[in-house]
């Protein structure tokens, strides 16, 4: 029999629902001045921004190909059609826009106060990551006009190209002022209440650097920006984890292993998706070979279970107890915990952006020369080494096994796959186009479940990975749907919908006519 209540969990999943409350949330009317104070405010916006991107993964895992409906289960709906409503993922936009809110509160108390310059640079830092976000998944949103409270309740609309411009330039600014607080006296210290970098401004440049890259890189050419060069402070070479001190406690825990994993009460998280069988192919030698990460990610690798998105029957298996994401053998759901892969545990810190994309978005930006001086195909490898360390690494930060041998001997097997070596090595390629198919397949195995967003952002940039889209083509061959009301070649959508609270209460302003299968993000093939 189906289980019912799968219904009302796809519905809070659709939504982009989490099970992580905003700690210390002081923005409870968001039209009115807060009395709290950036440092007070900046530790529960950094843990929104972690929750956010809880949503945003799951989104991203379900339409780019990382995730399949479970057996047992009914009431998909839309998920496995595309066939999206206004009321389909409105949590990414109201999650967004409320956290930015948080952000921009900091930027103002900072302007009447220069002791809090680092704060301001953060929250400025972290509004590009949101708007980016937002960009991504709508094209056209308010910008200009937005987080201006009750003197602009109707905000007008922002085309994508401009905001990508302007972020890149806020970036740049950001890094500017981080640089200035060195001159400022009794500039307050970031440490204490900075649950990202521990207070480490180097950081944050690296990170500014790391997002105004991920910006030129999805613009495609298709935005002309004020200054295309970066700071000297260079890339992100570690994973950015954002920690507020997670812990298995009611509200507390990782918001990833509280969706998919446990509650902090023992409880099986969402049971009703299971790994694509179209992903296990990077992993089982279907495409390529890779025992290493495939058993650090899933729960009875290479034997794991798998199907294709859209098909519903019984014969399919039910997902276990903690998910097949949680590879360990032990699945008390009050014990587990402390493991390897995407999950690890309720005490692990949510990635906001890994070293893994980081290096890759570097190869990609030395092989188009927008970066010069550096070597792809070592970042690349450089990249595979650090998608293997981030897997192997538990929530305490110690590593299980060696990674870089692990991920030499992983590039070295898959050398000799005739058609495909350079998949893994794309010093053996000689042809720009198979060099970036390679970077980007790299990169969609390291997000897999890490930010699964970002993998589905790359999908509809460059078409990577590829997907054959022939009548009769299975699982191994495409993630999209097998009951895909898509009219796209690749049976696939192109975006969500503005959420319905736009069309009731920003009529005028928001963009109409849009279609989940025409209406592309500016970047988007």
């Amino acid at each position: 029999m189906k289980k019912l209540h799968a219904i009302l969990f796809m519905g809070l999943t659709m939504l982009g629902a989490t099970s992580c409350k905003k700690y210390f949330d002081i923005n409870t009317n968001p039209n009115s001045a807060t009395a709290a104070s950036p440092e007070n405010i900046l530790p529960q916006a950094l843990t929104a921004t972690a929750a956010n991107l809880n949503a945003f993964n799951t989104y991203g895992a379900q339409l780019g190909g990382y995730m399949s409906n479970a057996g047992g289960y009914g009431g998909f709906g839309v998920a496995i059609t595309y066939n999206f409503t206004t009321t389909n993922w409105t949590g990414l936009w109201s999650g967004i826009y409320d956290n930015l809110e948080d952000y921009q509160i900091i930027m103002d108390k900072a302007a009447l106060d220069p002791t809090y310059t680092y704060y301001s640079a953060v929250a400025r830092i972290m509004k590009a990551v949101n708007y980016q976000l937002l960009v991504d998944a709508y094209n056209d949103v308010p910008y200009g006009d937005a987080l201006r409270g009750i003197s602009k309740l109707s905000p007008t609309y922002t085309d994508a190209k401009v905001i990508y411009k302007d972020l890149a330039s806020q970036l740049d600014t950001a890094i500017s002022v981080i640089n200035s607080g060195s001159s400022i006296i009794g500039i307050k210290s970031l440490s204490a209440y900075d649950v990202l970098f521990k207070g480490d401004v180097g950081l944050w440049k690296q990170l500014a650097n790391t997002i105004k890259l991920r910006l030129i890189l999805h613009s495609s050419g298709k935005v002309t920006f004020a200054n295309t060069s970066f700071s000297s402070d260079g890339f992100l070479t570690s994973d950015a984890l954002i920690n507020p001190g997670y812990v298995r406690d009611n509200g507390r825990q990782n918001p990833k292993w509280s969706t998919w994993a446990f509650s902090n009460t023992g409880a099986a998280g969402n049971k009703a998706w299971m790994p694509s069988t179209f992903a296990l192919t990077f992993y089982d030698g279907t495409k390529l070979d890779d025992p290493y990460r495939g058993a650090a990610s899933y729960y009875q690798f290479p034997k794991t279970p798998t199907n294709r998105l859209g098909v519903e029957n019984n014969s399919i298996a039910s997902s276990p107890e903690g998910s097949f994401w949680y590879p360990a053998v032990l699945r008390g759901g009050t014990t587990g915990s402390d493991t390897t892969g995407a999950l690890k545990g309720p005490g692990a810190g949510m990635p906001l952006i890994t070293a893994a994309e980081s290096y890759f978005m570097q190869s990609e930006a030395v092989l188009k020369g927008i970066l010069t001086g550096g070597n792809a195909a070592k970042l690349f490898t450089d990249g595979i080494t650090a998608s293997f360390t981030y897997l192997y690494t538990k929530p305490d930060g110690k590593i299980v096994g060696t990674p870089v041998n692990d991920a030499n001997a992983y590039i070295a097997a898959n050398a000799t796959n005739a058609t495909k070596a350079y998949l893994t090595d794309i010093s053996l390629t000689a042809d720009p186009k198979e060099k970036l198919e390679a970077i980007i397949t790299q990169k969609y195995i390291a997000l897999n479940m890490v930010n699964s967003e970002e993998a589905w952002n790359e999908y509809r940039r460059t078409h990577y990975p590829v997907l054959v889209n022939t009548a009769g083509a299975d699982g191994e061959e495409t993630f999209a749907s097998s009951v895909s009301e898509s009219t796209r070649p690749d049976h696939l959508p192109t975006r969500i919908l503005y959420p319905a609270s736009e069309g009731a209460y920003n009529s005028s302003n928001v963009p109409k006519n849009i279609g989940v299968f025409s209406s592309l993000i500016f970047w988007a093939l």
